[in-house]
């Protein structure tokens, strides 16, 4: 079953990343080990957000829409993070 996540670094800058993935456990893992996204490397990243979607077409549409409404990414960046960023 795919998924659509929101991960963000425990970093003063709140760096996010949105990606798609058919299983969440084993590709966060693989971006905390550097084995992900060449973007994420290098970092650890906490989930905040995930939603599951019915097929790959649909999590790749779900992704597209994520990453290109700002409005939206950092409203969720906003209201989930913030737990995770004052954990510091």
């Amino acid at each position: 079953m795919p998924f659509v996540y929101f991960l963000v670094t425990k970093s003063k800058y709140n760096i996010s990343y949105i990606g798609w993935t058919n299983n969440l456990k084993k590709r966060i893992r693989e971006h905390n080990e550097g084995k992900g996204a060449k973007f994420t490397r290098g970092r650890k990243w906490k989930l905040i957000y995930y939603e599951v979607v019915n097929n790959k077409s649909s999590a790749l549409k779900r992704e597209y829409e994520l990453k290109k409404n700002r409005k939206l990414r950092n409203f969720i960046k906003n209201m989930f993070s913030k737990k995770i960023i004052n954990e510091k």
